[in-house]
C-alpha cells in the first residue's frame, strides 16, 4: 500500500515505515505529523484518485530527525570583466517515518 501526499507545494510517494525526506517543519523530535492532503491511494487492486485530495483519508509519521542536505556550490561568472561570485547553499530538511496511511 502506498500514497502520494502533497507538502509545501511538493508531492512525495510514502509508504509504511518509509523515512522520507520533506523540507524543514517546526516539529519537535518524535513529535506527530498528520498529512490531510493525499493526492492518490493504491492498495494491490483498489485505487482511489482524488480531485484534487482523497476525502477522509490521513498519513501520519513521526519527525525522526532535522538536518542540513550536501551543499551545492553556486559559482556566477562574467567573462572580460574580472567578475566572479561563488557562494554554497545547504538546504535545511526534516526527516519523518511514515506510521500509517489511512482512508482506504
Amino acid at each position: 500500500m502506498f500514497a502520494i501526499i502533497e507538502t509545501s507545494g511538493r508531492q512525495y510517494k510514502v509508504s509504511e515505515g518509509t523515512r522520507v525526506r520533506l523540507d524543514l517543519m517546526d516539529t519537535e523530535i518524535g513529535g506527530k505529523i498528520e498529512f490531510p492532503n493525499v493526492l492518490l491511494l493504491f492498495d494491490d487492486d483498489k485505487v482511489k484518485v482524488g480531485q484534487p485530495t482523497v476525502p477522509g483519508a490521513m498519513v501520519t509519521a513521526t519527525v525522526a530527525a532535522h538536518g542540513k542536505d550536501k551543499k551545492i556550490i553556486v559559482f556566477k561568472y562574467t567573462r572580460r570583466k574580472n567578475t566572479q561570485r561563488k557562494m554554497g547553499h545547504r538546504q535545511p530538511f526534516t526527516e519523518v517515518i511514515i506510521n500509517g496511511i489511512k482512508g482506504l
